[in-house]
């Protein structure tokens, strides 16, 4: 398994990353850039029905269940004893290198990864708290100094922004 590039996409809640995640993913497919996401939750996940075979099953003690059809397959990991955070490169290197070309990561704010942190004044945050060594470009609504700037309105071009510095890469 090889690891591909890893982006992420860093803001604060009600910003709006997963609004241009849902824009930026089908603009860099249609330039064959082919893409896959890594998204943080705060929350209990669980991505299982319950009532559906896999959901009883896992509930019944497997500690990893696997649905598979010949369209898609998932993988849900229990982890009752894990308290703290996952880790980001155990669960990016669980990606097929061989499928996708890059890795978007919503949220790890705090992950020494290149970043592209989202900003609205509106969100009534400082923007300073977003910035750290490793974010490569802001994407805002307003006017920002100091760094690369995108306007967060523009996500087509926020695409090319990502192209170019994945071909650097």
């Amino acid at each position: 398994m090889n690891t591909r590039p890893l982006l992420g996409i860093v803001a604060y809640s009600g910003t709006g990353k997963t609004t241009l995640l849902k824009q930026l993913i089908p603009l860099l497919a249609q330039c064959g850039v082919r893409v896959g996401l890594i998204k943080h939750s705060h929350h209990d996940v669980d991505v299982d029905t319950p009532g559906k075979d896999s959901y009883e099953l896992r509930k019944a003690g497997a500690n990893q269940t696997m649905v598979a059809s010949g369209r898609r397959w998932a993988l849900m990991t229990e982890t009752p004893d894990n308290a703290e955070e996952p880790d980001l490169a155990y669960l990016a290197s669980r990606f097929d290198g061989n499928k996708i070309d890059l890795i978007l990561v919503e949220g790890f704010k705090h992950e020494p990864i290149p970043k592209i942190a989202l900003y609205r004044a509106a969100v009534g945050r400082s923007l300073e708290s977003l910035i750290d060594q490793h974010v490569i470009a802001v994407a805002s609504d307003s006017l920002v100094d100091g760094i690369v700037a995108l306007d967060l309105n523009q996500p087509r071009k926020i695409a090319e922004f990502i192209q170019q510095w994945l071909v650097r890469q």
